[in-house]
């Protein structure tokens, strides 16, 4: 959804999250490895998961790979190894966002792009590595594993929006979560509700991009 108060000239800067607005994302594909690994059936996995205190520190650097691994392996009641955890863990992305590349390609050309993305140390050295030219467009990259705050923490928003340098009220952020949209609406920036790349583009067009 394009907020109304998006017209030309009234962005500096352009903020993205990762997963589901740039890069696709499928979490069946991490259940289905790791229950192909556990021998059991990936539906009982998905019931089991959940976004718990292990989950959100390692999002924020607080415990490492292993003790995450670790604390999956008593929640969800499976004994695989880590190397067979980070093989599910990194099969959870699918690709660029349809039509994404070159929407960030005319808005760099515009306007400075930067990215705010919830995640975790292996995903960011997957991610890097296998989509480094669509992450090119980025300036920077802003990871919660690094600034050790997450969205939609509004002292996340405020990190971010400290360490860009513009004021919030000229930051245009784009994101396909409503809680992360309301945490940055809170925190004064713009924000885009993205549940596709034609929210995206609706948004740049509306900047006059």
């Amino acid at each position: 959804m394009t907020p109304p108060s998006l017209s030309p000239g009234s962005a500096d800067v352009l903020l993205f999250d990762l997963g589901r607005v740039v890069l696709d994302i499928d979490f069946g594909r991490v259940m289905r490895i790791w229950a192909d690994h556990a021998g059991c059936q990936p539906a009982d996995l998905a019931a089991r998961f959940v976004v718990n205190d292990s989950f959100r520190h390692h999002e924020t650097g607080h415990i490492d790979d292993a003790a995450f691994f670790q604390a999956l392996r008593h929640s969800l009641r499976i004994g695989i190894s880590d190397a067979q955890f980070l093989e599910g863990w990194n099969a959870i992305f699918t690709g660029e966002m349809p039509g994404i590349a070159p929407l960030l390609a005319r808005a760099a050309a515009k306007l400075p792009l930067y990215a705010f993305s919830n995640t975790n140390p292996p995903h960011v050295a997957h991610f890097s590595q296998v989509y480094a030219d669509v992450l090119g467009h980025f300036r920077e990259i802003y990871l919660s594993s690094s600034i050790g705050l997450r969205k939609p923490e509004i002292e996340a928003f405020n990190h971010v929006v400290g360490a860009i340098g513009v004021p919030a009220r000229r930051i245009v952020f784009f994101d396909d979560s409503a809680e992360n949209i309301a945490g940055a609406q809170a925190s004064g920036l713009a924000a885009v509700h993205v549940r596709s790349s034609d929210d995206v583009a609706r948004a740049l067009a509306a900047l006059g991009i």
